[in-house]
């Protein structure tokens, strides 16, 4: 069996452990060898992060300093224009192969908007979606052929995402950390503390650069 990498793809303005535990644990739920931190790059009619593309990698490069878990990927800042997360995914099967298990990290709102993806009938051929459980969201699709969808590639046991390469949805058992970047930015700009919020070095980092402080 290879082993079970993942992607997990976010703005994050900032990173916080909103992000972070639930994905640590996920991690040890399935046997996740290694997640893929994938800033995103954000399209020029949409509102914009307030921190930039390199203070958020340098951001990310602080919370995993000592979380051998995560690695960060840039590849979507290099784009001039966002791309869509099947291309992502393309791409990242291209290179790792065909038998490589990879996952993608998703949170249980975006399992349940998932049919407004672009190619999203794709996604289960490159990967297997891992979902977070998200506070205050139903636990059932929105209708009744995307539920039967969903049962139908439903993961009974995590090995089964160790010995396929793609193809299954396992509905992961992880923590309801109920943290937004939208909250901190908004502590921030009030001069509140952060501190339970993440991880002291992103702090830090913040402090230094200056971020967040209208």
């Amino acid at each position: 069996m290879s082993e079970l990498h993942a992607l997990f793809v976010g703005t994050f303005d900032p990173i916080h452990f909103g992000h972070l535990r639930p994905v640590e644990a996920l991690a040890q739920q399935t046997g996740l060898a290694r997640v893929l931190l994938l800033p995103n790059n954000v399209p020029p009619h949409r509102p914009q992060p307030e921190a930039s593309a390199a203070q958020r990698v340098e951001m990310l490069r602080c919370a995993i300093q000592d979380r051998p878990l995560f690695d960060i990927d840039t590849r979507e800042l290099m784009r001039e224009t966002p791309s869509w997360t099947v291309a992502t995914l393309e791409a990242l099967r291209a290179e790792r192969g065909p038998d490589q298990p990879l996952g993608f990290i998703i949170g249980q709102d975006s399992l349940l908007n998932l049919s407004g993806w672009h190619r999203w009938q794709d996604l289960l051929s490159l990967c297997h979606l891992l979902v977070c459980k998200r506070p205050g969201y139903p636990t059932e699709m929105a209708s009744p052929e995307m539920q039967r969808w969903l049962e139908s590639h439903l993961a009974v046991d995590t090995a089964q995402l160790h010995q396929q390469p793609a193809g299954f949805i396992w509905l992961a058992d992880t923590p309801l950390v109920n943290i937004s970047a939208t909250e901190i930015r908004q502590r921030r700009h009030a001069g509140l503390s952060c501190e339970q919020l993440l991880p002291p070095a992103v702090i830090d980092y913040i402090d230094r650069a200056g971020l967040y402080l209208k």
